[in-house]
């Protein structure tokens, strides 16, 4: 079967999209190379390895395009089917990077879908500030490019930065959202903001929407191509349920294609036409999906499971907390016990422990209550805003208050 090369692009967006964007327009119609969009600052070694995982022909800097060498000498690197149009780089919280296979149609159909669902119109534009080397970021240029209207590209998100993009829309990871509203920005000009790429606290969307903000809460991944339930209603054409064991199932044209050179991983994450995710979630009365967290982050503890994102939104909600995340810390008696890792919401007068504890005992079961308390002046994020869980659970072991 005929191959498509792989060509990787370490490029910034630029004001209104520029090379970039002109690489995923000839991805997705079939006119140039599949491409591979890295961050530009990324360590020279996690760029090695990288590439030496993901096996691209080529790369694009700002200096000018290169070709590389094979792995093997008398080998040509490996392409891609010809229907692949994207591979994202993605390890998600946990885990080793895979590069995800996102194929034109599946991209196409996922911004159509996402545009009809909030009612777009001909010339709103987007506000790109999200990086390209993720998906969110990558929909952002392809719905722009669907729309037809160049994206405003912002490296630095400020309340000015959205005073001055004259966008309607912007894509957001809650941690963006919240320093915006500190900032005092005024949100109410966007017609909407899709809000996703980490477990988003109650007390933030209130907030938002309080001042004005038209907040659309999204679920998805990588291999969704980004958000594919929108305030926890599937996009057209879109499936999404809660399986057997309780993992949230995905089925329709948005699905991604395979794992770049990992076809035993795509194999087993398939059943079917559905797409197992390695997230925990429930369809509620109202038909709406909802997520309790990450099948991964499960806490064993004295041999009851307690789901850490679950309890991560809880504590969320506690008075004193502004932020918050939940690992399990190894433990000779428990197994594990449940660590509360909590940013003040005033760091001259941060909530205690007994507090967190009663807390969430009214509203959970009293095992999944934390049982240690580490107080942080800000949660360590991965580059796509989400809780480094791994850093945290590295840190479980030191300083902090226990019961």
């Amino acid at each position: 079967m005929t191959s498509r090369p792989l060509h990787a692009v370490l490029l910034p967006a630029g004001p209104a999209g520029g090379r970039l964007l002109e690489a995923l327009a000839s991805a997705l119609d079939g006119t140039g190379p599949a491409i591979l969009p890295l961050d530009p600052g990324l360590p020279r070694a996690r760029l090695d390895a990288l590439l030496k995982a993901f096996a691209p022909a080529s790369i694009e800097t700002a200096e000018g395009t290169t070709r590389l060498a094979p792995a093997r000498p008398a080998a040509a690197p490996p392409g891609v089917r010809p229907e692949i149009a994207v591979v994202v780089a993605t390890s998600g919280s946990t885990g080793q990077p895979k590069g995800t296979e996102l194929s034109a149609a599946a991209l196409l159909a996922s911004a159509r879908a996402s545009l009809s669902r909030m009612g777009a119109r001909p010339g709103e534009r987007w506000l790109c500030c999200l990086p390209a080397s993720h998906v969110a970021g990558i929909q952002v240029l392809v719905r722009s490019l669907v729309a037809g209207v160049a994206p405003v590209v912002s490296g630095r998100l400020t309340a000015a930065t959205i005073l001055a993009a004259d966008c309607s829309y912007a894509s957001l990871v809650p941690t963006q959202l919240r320093r915006l509203l500190d900032a005092g920005a005024d949100l109410a000009g966007l017609r909407a903001i899709l809000l996703g790429g980490a477990a988003i606290p109650a007390a933030l969307l209130a907030a938002a929407r309080a001042a004005g903000a038209a907040v659309i809460t999204t679920y998805g991944m990588s291999e969704t191509c980004g958000g594919c339930v929108y305030d926890g209603v599937p996009l057209d054409g879109v499936s999404a349920e809660a399986g057997p064991d309780g993992r949230i199932r995905i089925a329709g044209p948005v699905l991604f294609s395979g794992y770049r050179l990992r076809p035993e991983e795509f194999a087993s994450a398939r059943d079917g036409r559905w797409f197992i995710t390695s997230d925990l979630g429930s369809v509620d009365a109202a038909g709406r999906l909802v997520v309790r967290g990450r099948a991964d982050d499960m806490i064993i503890t004295g041999g009851e499971n307690v789901v850490a994102g679950e309890v991560a939104a809880v504590i969320g909600t506690c008075p004193g907390v502004r932020e918050a995340a939940v690992v399990g810390r190894p433990d000779p008696e428990w197994g594990e016990i449940v660590t509360a890792f909590v940013v003040p919401a005033d760091p001259a007068a941060p909530p205690a422990l007994a507090a967190i504890r009663a807390y969430a005992r009214g509203k959970l079961p009293a095992h999944a209550a934390p049982r240690a308390l580490v107080l942080l002046a800000r949660l360590p994020l991965l580059p796509s805003g989400k809780p480094d869980l791994e850093r945290l659970r590295d840190s479980a072991t030191q300083a902090g208050t226990e019961a």
